[in-house]
């Protein structure tokens, strides 16, 4: 494959590839966005001043968004008789429970009240003992909360008991209710002897989804680093095997050429002239026999 189209692939992949990280950062910022709101919400209405129900919940309406966690008031009696625990709620480390108890305002509606959490007994799964509401009259201030969805899996729970705060599934149990919303304890007058612990109050935390946004920002930027690098790594590569291809061929250096021995046939006759000889007598003859021959 030629080195230009080699090249493009890379950049293809790498556009690719941040064209998806853009994808999850934005999840991640719509994330945070609406997490921020639910944060914003708690800040304005968790100790706003207490109102009656009807002026946020008309009778057989749901719950406006805008007004969750909101402080109502409620006047009228608890039907303690219909009470109820849901079962599997995370507190304090265990697998507690909280009590359900359904409350008959003086206009006739029933709201559904959860007092607080249970935790299970010393020696058996449900709570040791069950506080009791107020009997007779009694003013009620709650924070309002939708309903929750019912399980997906499925799951049921034993009498007296459900699996979550699902309005439709507590109704069936306890009778007609108002389904748009159900209240969080925060006050009972009069107050009981003994009451369940109060639900703790909603987490602060901004969660991780801007970091992650960010994470998913620079994991774009460092796949176009990568892939210009290995460009860049492979045309250092290619130059320097054309440098390589275009050396050319060695040529013994004069050192070496004076270094090896001449091979070519020597004269003995010559050789032996050329060497110093004693200047005797014997010697001068030797030399005149061999010029005579």
């Amino acid at each position: 494959m030629p080195a230009f189209a080699r090249w493009a692939m890379y950049v293809g992949v790498a556009i690719v590839f941040a064209i998806a990280c853009a994808f999850l950062s934005n999840w991640q910022f719509s994330r945070n966005a609406e997490r921020s709101e639910q944060l914003q919400l708690v800040a304005d209405n968790y100790d706003a001043p207490a109102v009656a129900l009807g002026d946020l919940l008309a009778p057989g309406a749901d719950l406006t968004p805008s007004d969750e966690w909101r402080p109502v008031r409620l006047e009228g009696q608890y039907l303690a008789d219909e009470q109820l625990l849901v079962r599997n709620r995370a507190h304090g480390g265990s697998a507690a429970y909280e009590q359900l108890v359904p409350f008959r305002l003086t206009d006739g509606r029933v709201f559904l009240v959860d007092r607080g959490w249970l935790p299970p007994g010393n020696r058996q799964a449900d709570p040791d003992e069950i506080p009791a509401p107020p009997s007779g009259n009694v003013v009620v201030e709650v924070r309002l909360r939708p309903g929750e969805a019912a399980p997906t899996s499925g799951r049921t729970a034993e009498a007296g008991q459900v699996p979550t705060i699902n309005l439709g599934l507590v109704a069936a149990q306890t009778g007609p209710l108002e389904q748009g919303a159900y209240g969080l304890l925060m006050s009972e007058s009069p107050a009981p002897a003994t009451a369940p612990l109060p639900i703790d109050p909603p987490s602060n935390d901004p969660g991780p989804y801007l970091s992650y946004a960010i994470q998913w920002i620079l994991f774009a930027v460092m796949g176009f680093g990568f892939i210009t690098y290995v460009i860049i790594n492979e045309r250092k590569l290619r130059r320097e095997e054309a440098d390589d291809d275009e050396l050319p061929e060695s040529v013994p250096s004069a050192a070496t050429s004076a270094a090896t021995p001449d091979r070519r046939r020597v004269d003995p006759v010559a050789l032996h002239r050329s060497r110093k000889r004693p200047k005797d007598r014997d010697a001068d003859d030797e030399d005149a026999l061999l010029d005579a021959r």
